[in-house]
């Protein structure tokens, strides 16, 4: 029986293609309503930005130094997250991100573990913002 060959572009789905190749959410954003930064053990980093407004995620944008698959992942947090509320993003998990995917390799889903963890780290800097607000003009 003779091993067939992994086609990158026929074997992986629309979703996986989508996010892993789409960039018009990765940016740094100055001055975000949250903001959380993560690096895994693979050595890659991932850093959400969130714009909050009226307890519903307006958008989050992103930016990593970290593979496609990284890259995939954490424009899927993005796609999953943004219209939810604060508390509902809470629920978003890295099955979430797998699922949605379809075709994320499995030696690579830690990657969505990375994702979400910044994406928690951003949650959380939210959160902290909204009872300390003066803080966030000290913000760099």
């Amino acid at each position: 029986m003779a091993h067939e060959q992994f086609d990158f572009w026929q074997d992986h789905s629309h979703n996986f293609l989508a996010m892993a190749f789409g960039r018009q959410r990765r940016e740094i954003i100055h001055n975000p309503d949250g903001r959380g930064k993560k690096t895994g053990d693979c050595g890659d980093t991932v850093e959400m930005f969130l714009t909050i407004r009226n307890g519903r995620i307006e958008a989050v944008s992103y930016d990593t130094d970290g593979c496609l698959n990284t890259n995939a992942c954490a424009n899927t947090v993005a796609e999953l997250a943004e219209g939810r509320t604060t508390e509902a993003a809470w629920e978003i998990s890295p099955e979430d991100v797998i699922d949605f995917l379809q075709t994320l390799p499995e030696e690579s889903r830690h990657c969505a573990e990375l994702a979400v963890g910044a994406f928690y780290l951003a949650l959380a800097d939210h959160q902290q913002l909204c009872r300390q607000p003066w803080k966030k003009q000290y913000r760099r």
